[in-house]
């Protein structure tokens, strides 16, 4: 007599093989992405072929920004002043780093002031959503927990982003100036301010926009905003430097490496020259440049932007310490204690603070001032 699979037996396999599904697809994803980064990095010559669909993205894109500027697309007004930062390039520019840096300066001032964003590899059907420093980033994404965590700050997130702001006014009415994480290319919100970073050590690669470069926007769209350069601290010192209008700079200044969790298994870094370099930002690159300039050998782990870690991620990861990014340790550390094979592991986060030169917070202050918020 033939035995039939029960029903739960048959649901079980379907959602084992739905999850495999899945996973090959995040998995080649992944690969895709980082392979295009790296064709980014080194300007490979066969990006041109992609040369047509960059001219179809920038025709779509001038068309869209167009419509909103003219009020053909209906664009949203804050109740509040809006300073948007963000970048006309795909991948890390040192953003978050620097809306810690300016949250936390602001709050020293005593301005009220509050952050949105999209809350990019969060739960978007829990959305609007105000962070708090219990919310996971698989709620609401790994940036958005990292700002409330530096700076105690109120956060919202939501893709859309009328709805974040309302839930900010109506969590924190006294709210006098709402910063947008990374909305520069969101024209249905209307700005009063925009700081574009500019990663100088990167560059704009071939100066295309994408797929064949990694531009979201032309170069000429940084007349239209206030541009912080961000450099080495060793390459240019903008206080110093003989100008009549000194650039607006900023450097990330790397700190103490630190444990993930206190009682993890302890390989301290500064007893070895080699480790793991684990990272999920948008331009690792700059990570591992960090790494080799305190002196260790890396040993090179990228992984896509807002990565969702698993343990297979890092278990085989025994020989060396391994170090990661603040950004990136908000998902490893629940991830760690809930894991026993990775509880074997030597993690250590290596912190970094925006500097931003003394030119920034003059001009930052002036332009509050000009929208009537004066300290």
């Amino acid at each position: 007599m033939t035995t039939l699979p029960s029903k739960n037996n048959a649901n079980q396999t379907t959602h084992a093989a739905k999850a495999q599904a899945e996973s090959r697809a995040e998995n080649s994803a992944s690969n895709l992405e980082l392979g295009l980064v790296n064709a980014w990095q080194k300007q490979a010559w066969w990006l041109w072929l992609l040369w047509p669909f960059s001219g179809l993205y920038g025709a779509v894109t001038y068309l869209r920004r167009k419509l909103y500027k003219t009020g053909v697309l209906s664009s949203y007004k804050a109740p509040v002043p809006v300073l948007v930062v963000g970048n006309i390039t795909v991948g890390g520019s040192g953003k978050t780093p620097l809306i810690i840096a300016l949250v936390n300066y602001l709050q020293q001032q005593g301005i009220i002031v509050a952050v949105i964003s999209r809350g990019y590899g969060g739960d978007e059907s829990a959305m609007p959503q105000v962070v708090t420093v219990d919310s996971k980033p698989s709620d609401v994404g790994d940036e958005p927990c990292l700002i409330v965590r530096e700076t105690q700050a109120v956060v919202a997130v939501c893709p859309n982003r009328q709805q974040a702001i309302a839930s900010i006014m109506q969590y924190q009415p006294a709210t006098e100036l709402i910063i947008a994480d990374d909305g520069l290319q969101h024209y249905k919100l209307q700005r009063d301010l925009e700081w574009i970073v500019v990663d100088c050590a990167r560059g704009f690669g071939n100066k295309q926009l994408l797929p064949t470069g990694f531009l979201r926007e032309p170069i000429r769209r940084l007349r239209q905003g206030t541009v912080i350069y961000h450099q080495s601290p060793t390459k240019f010192n903008a206080d110093s430097a003989p100008s009549a209008e000194p650039k607006l700079t900023m450097h990330l200044q790397p700190g103490k490496l630190t444990p993930l969790l206190a009682h993890q298994a302890a390989i301290n870094p500064a007893t070895v020259n080699q480790v793991y370099a684990v990272s999920g930002i948008g331009y690792p690159q700059r990570f591992f440049n960090t790494l080799s300039a305190l002196g260790y050998e890396v040993i090179e782990k990228p992984m896509p932007d807002h990565h969702q870690f698993t343990a297979q991620d890092l278990a085989s990861l025994t020989e060396y310490p391994v170090v990661i990014t603040s950004k990136d340790a908000v998902k490893i550390a629940p991830l760690m204690a809930s894991s026993p094979e990775l509880q074997q592991l030597s993690i250590w986060v290596l912190p970094v603070q925006a500097v931003l030169s003394q030119p920034c917070y003059r001009t930052l202050m002036s332009q509050l001032a000009s929208l009537g918020i004066n300290r």
